[in-house]
Order: C-alpha cells, then sequence, then structure tokens
C-alpha cells in the first residue's frame, strides 16, 4: 500500500513539473518594451533586444550600410547608372543590380570592374570629371567588401541618443550626400559639406522634404532606397532640437 502512495506522489509530481515548465513563456512584445508574463512588473526595451541581435562586427562590411551608400551618392544618378539610364548596361542602386553588372570578382577582387573605375584614372575613372573620385576610404570599403566575398550582409548600430551635427548628421550626409552635393558640380546647385550649407537647406525646409520624400519635392536620394528610419528619425530629432552646430 505504502508503495503504491509512493507512486502516486511521484506521478504527480511528475505531472505537476511538466505542468509548470509548460507556462514558461516567452517575453510577450506590446510595441516598446518586452513584457515577462511570469514577472508582468519587468519589462525590457525593445531597442535594446533588437540591437542585440543584429550587432555590427566593425570589422565587416555591410552592403545596405557601407557599400550602396557610396554607389548611390557618388554613381546611381541620372545619366549615369541608375536604372532607367543604365549606361553601359550597368546598375549600382540595390544589392542584386550591383552583383550582376558590376563585374565583380570576389576570386580576384582588386580586378573588378567596379572597383578599377572606381578607384583608378584614365578615361573609365568614375566618378567622371568634373565630379570628385572617391576618397581612399571610400575606395578600401568597397575592395574589402569585394575581398569579404561581396555578400549582402545587414547589421543595425544606427541610434537616436545623443543626435549631434558633428557626430551623427554630417557623417551620415558625408556618406549619403556629399558624392553629389560636393564643391564640384553640386546636384541642383545644391552643397552639403558644411554647417552653413546644411543649415540653409534646413532652413528652407527643403532637407527634410526631400529626405522624407514629401510631396512637391525632389526625392534623395533620387535612386535607389529612402533613407533608413533610424537615419530620418536621426536628423528629424537634429532639426527639432534647432539644428545646433553641436
Amino acid at each position: 500500500m505504502k508503495k503504491i502512495l509512493f507512486f502516486g506522489l511521484a506521478l504527480g509530481g511528475i505531472i505537476l513539473a511538466g505542468q509548470f515548465q509548460s507556462c514558461q513563456r516567452e517575453p510577450v512584445d506590446i510595441g516598446d518594451l518586452l513584457v515577462d508574463p511570469n514577472n508582468p512588473n519587468d519589462t525590457i526595451p525593445n531597442d535594446t533586444i533588437q540591437q542585440n541581435l543584429h550587432p555590427c562586427d566593425p570589422d565587416s562590411v555591410y552592403f545596405e550600410k557601407d557599400v550602396l551608400p557610396i554607389l548611390i551618392s557618388n554613381c546611381a544618378m541620372s545619366g549615369c547608372h541608375d536604372q532607367a539610364s543604365h549606361k553601359e548596361g550597368v546598375i549600382l542602386t540595390t544589392y542584386d543590380y550591383v552583383k550582376s553588372t558590376g563585374g565583380i570578382k570576389v576570386n580576384s577582387p582588386a580586378s573588378s570592374k567596379i572597383y578599377q573605375v572606381l578607384s583608378g584614372g584614365g578615361e573609365e575613372a568614375m566618378p567622371p570629371s568634373p565630379r570628385s573620385p572617391l576618397t581612399s576610404a571610400q575606395k578600401a570599403t568597397l575592395l574589402k567588401w569585394i575581398q569579404q566575398g561581396a555578400k549582402n550582409l545587414t547589421c543595425d548600430d544606427c541610434s537616436t541618443d545623443n543626435v549631434t551635427f558633428a557626430g551623427t548628421i554630417q557623417p551620415l550626409l558625408n556618406n549619403r550626400c556629399v558624392g553629389c552635393h560636393g564643391n564640384v558640380d553640386p546636384g541642383g546647385g545644391i552643397k552639403l559639406q558644411n554647417y552653413n550649407q546644411i543649415l540653409t537647406q534646413v532652413s528652407n525646409g527643403k532637407l527634410w522634404g526631400a529626405v522624407n520624400r514629401e510631396a512637391g519635392f525632389k526625392y534623395m536620394p533620387p535612386s535607389g532606397p529612402k533613407l533608413p528610419d533610424c537615419n530620418l528619425e536621426q536628423i528629424q530629432i537634429w532639426i527639432n532640437d534647432g539644428a545646433p552646430n553641436n
């Protein structure tokens, strides 16, 4: 009789343990916070989880973040290598187009057509005169991307904390806009190389209207995707703060 009673108690304990384990649920996403259903007072910011899930490796080159902005700003414009113009059959607005039309050779990166024309001189040098050539850092980024296999890697290190002109806005515009809006033959006559030039476009509303692609403004960048939401939020935060030279 005692054996039967002991077996029944043990079996009941196993069943209860199984039920307890089955009740341990994953955190529930309610927007800005993740809530643990077993401890509803404990919440974790959603953006913290996302940043940890998609870290950026400083030794890796990411296409959307590092390479595409260089190509959009310097190459994928009307009359050159946007989808409508596709000069010499080369389109540089998306990963698939770059891989299929850029003459990329992962086994001999420096021999890749896209790298040769963007890094060298001569009649085939790009961007064509009078536009400024790529910087040494931009050339190195492009070559390193091909050396790493020309992969479509993605990550997210964008932050809307502590947005400043020197640390956030100017590097963003240098990377995504100055190839077209530099001192030499600037697109639309608009220069975005220093604080005063950028402030002029903020004050007349053109910077935000263009990058946010609002009605009545020329979309920027004109080819390729709209700026990522986080970058747009950074620009908006800075403008709303009074566009300080900080």
